[in-house]
Formats: C-alpha cells, structure tokens, sequence
C-alpha cells in the first residue's frame, strides 16, 4: 500500500459568475492553474485558505486511509483547489499479480463516468452545426424502428428517451475479440431494443442511449467514436494517458489498474485475466472486460491528473466556446437520481445536462458524473463556481457514495 499527498496555499483571488474563463499554465513550475488563479471572482474559500479536513493528514485524507487499510478502497483519490492539488493519494494494487502498485498516475477504466465525453463529442458538433439537438435519431442513423428512430438528441443527452439500460436486463456473457465485432453488435442490439416508456415523458437512467449517440458522432464526424474523442477531447486538454484501451492494452500495459472484482465468498478476482468471471454488484455476473473496447455507453480510461486537465480545459473554453461550454455544463431535466446516498438535507434536487450530472449541493453547483463496473467504481465532480475538482478512481467494488458525501460537505461548507 502506498500514499502520497500535496497540498498549496493558493492565492487570493476573484470568479466569474459561471467561472468560465481560461486555465493557464505556469510555464516555469508546470503546474496547471485555474481560471480563478489566473484572474476571476466569486465567493471565497473562508480566508482563502484550504480547510484542514481537506489537507494531507485531515479528517478526509484519514478516512480513505482507514478504508485502505481495512482493503476495502484500492484506487486514487485527487482533490484540487484553483488547479492545484491540495490531495493525492494512491493506495492498493493496479496490477496484483505483478505487484505493480496503484499511483497518482495510474489509469483506470472509467465505466459510466466517461459518459460526459460521448455528450461532450454531440455538443462539439452541435457547436459546428452539423447536429441538432431538437433532430430525431432517425435523421442520422438508418435502421431503426420508427418509435426509435423518432428520439430526440435531446432525449438521448438527458435520458428522457426511454432507451434500456444494462440493469434493466441480464448481463452479457459474450466475450468479443475486435473493435468491429463489438461495434457492429452494439448497432444490432440499439435497433432490436424496445422502448420503456414514451420519450419525453419521464427520465430515466439509459446506457443505451449513450451507445446511440456515440453511433452518431462517428457517422457525422466520419471517424470511429474513439478517435473521435481522443483527438477532439483528450489530446485538446492535455489527456495524454486517457484513451479507449482495448482488452489487450489493458492486460499487458502495466499503467493502467486491473479491477478486482468482488465474488459471493468475499474474495476479488482479476476481471481481465478471467473472463469466464463475474461480479457480484449492480448487473450480477458481468464482466466490462469482455467488451474488447469502450464505446459511447462508457469505459473511457484516465487518470486523476488527466480528469483535473479535463476539468481546466473544460472550464478555459478549450473544448467549446464559452456559449456552448454554459450550454453543456446547465441544467436540462429534473428526476430522480441513480444514486444518492442516505438523506442529506443539503443536497439539492438531481437535474441532468448534456452528459454530466448538474446539480446542487450546499447552495453550490456542481456537475459530476460516476461509473461502476464489476471491480470499479469511480466518480469526478466540478464545483462550477469555488473552483474546486474532486476525483475518486477505484479498482474495487466500493460505496463510492460514502466517499463523496464526504467530499462534497468538506468542500461546499469551505465557501464563506
């Protein structure tokens, strides 16, 4: 097991209301500073200074430490104030076998929490004119049954289009061995599906329409969703360890984390190394490895320090203009949130933008989004407007939502 922490001493200064200017780099010391570093306004952090339970050593820090050494969180956690880290540790094993130790740059598969990406990639083509959001799946993509095909791109981006999702039905046992071969069975099962409700009329939790829309974005951008994303996303905002790695990758590159996945006796398995094995969580008996490659559903892979590049870029306007930046990071429908967590009088009502989670916590907003897989669990958040960034990557199945009830009330209750 191992740990390792930072903490700055940022300097006072002022925020935009949507706190949406540019991150800069400070050339001398590499470190990435945040639009409020370099020049903004808004509320402050009490005396603009980090809050002790915050820090390296603090009532945070103790408890991932706590849960680390009773094995249950294997993984990397980064706290960041104005794009400084203020606290990065790493704990348990990226690779058991080779005992290959997670660190601050170990990269972990994503699941859901890479779904903002697939939204990000429609938006940017919005932004160029080539998608619109009121359009009908129908106008891009052929094939599909009429109730389907007459799905907004809207109702996709906000889960409002009654497409299904991985919970709602049995996992798959299916192991694929190429990028076409699961890319052409993920086009086969988005026009086989049976809608679950009446789009518009109510929200829910939809993989499926995740998939759809990745579809989209290589038929409109005429390039595989995967390159898309690295070469419009990642590589624009300095993610040089984020890609969608193949099965492959993930078994013999010793930078990115295997997951554990926790089976009925207590035990973990090694979900890449055995595929004939599954979990034991929310779809019983899957595997993410199995899929070969990630898609528009999730299964992106990255790094705490790539996620906190992501949110700079994102917040600098360096992956939209600073319209259709406000327009991704808004609010567009109310429901019911996947999961929350016990009662918290200071959490506000869940809303949905186009791929994150927007929302209120504290009278603070923030957009967020997670993922599990059998043996993952993760989860990052921008706090919009106090420019905090907080990421939990984990390579074990864990109540990733203890973890961030806790970092959201350390964090909203630093603003004065």
């Amino acid at each position: 097991m191992n740990g390792n922490g930072s903490s700055a001493e940022p300097r006072h200064s002022r925020r935009s209301a949507l706190g949406l200017l540019c991150a800069v780099p400070v050339a001398a010391s590499g470190v990435l500073v945040s639009p409020a570093a370099a020049g903004a306004t808004s509320r402050q952090s009490r005396s603009g200074r980090v809050p002790e339970d915050l820090r390296p050593g603090g009532s945070f820090d103790r408890h991932i430490k706590a849960l680390a050494d009773r094995d249950e969180f294997s993984g990397t956690v980064l706290l960041a104030h104005r794009g400084r880290p203020v606290l990065s540790r790493s704990y348990g094993m990226a690779d058991k076998e080779k005992k290959i130790p997670n660190t601050k740059n170990t990269i972990y598969a994503l699941a859901s929490a890479s779904k903002p990406f697939t939204g990000l990639a429609i938006v940017q083509l919005a932004q160029q004119g080539k998608i619109k959001f009121y359009e009908k799946l129908g106008t891009y993509l052929d094939g599909f049954p009429a109730d389907i095909a007459a799905v907004t791109v809207h109702q996709m981006l906000t889960h409002t289009g009654g497409m299904a999702d991985p919970r709602n039905s049995d996992y798959e046992a299916r192991i694929y061995n190429g990028v076409e071969e699961r890319t052409a069975e993920l086009m086969k099962q988005a026009r086989e599906q049976k809608l679950r409700f009446v789009p518009g009329t109510r929200k829910e939790y939809a993989s499926m329409g995740y998939e759809v829309l990745g579809e989209i974005v290589a038929k409109v951008s005429g390039m595989p969703f995967h390159e898309y994303v690295r070469k419009h996303i990642f590589l624009p905002a300095g993610m040089t360890r984020s890609a969608y790695y193949t099965r492959p990758q993930w078994l013999a590159d010793e930078r990115i984390a295997h997951p554990y996945m926790l089976q009925e006796d207590g035990s973990r398995i090694d979900g890449v190394r055995h595929l004939d094995k599954g979990g034991t969580g929310m779809v019983k008996g899957s595997n993410s490895a199995r899929a070969f490659i990630g898609s528009g559903g999730g299964n992106g892979f990255s790094t705490a320090p790539d996620l906190l590049r992501f949110a700079l870029a994102l917040q600098g306007n360096k992956l939209l203009n600073r319209a259709y930046t406000e327009l991704y990071v808004n609010s567009k429908v109310s429901g019911p949130p996947m999961r929350e967590g016990p009662a918290d009088p200071a959490r506000g009502e869940g809303f949905h933008a186009y791929g994150p989670t927007s929302s209120i916590y504290n009278d603070q907003r923030y957009i967020s989004h997670g993922g599990g897989i059998s043996g993952g669990s993760t989860n990052w958040s921008i706090y919009l407007d106090i420019d905090w960034t907080a990421i939990v990557l984990c390579n074990y199945d864990i109540d990733v939502e203890a973890i961030i009830a806790k970092e959201r009330k350390a964090i909203t209750d630093s603003v004065d």
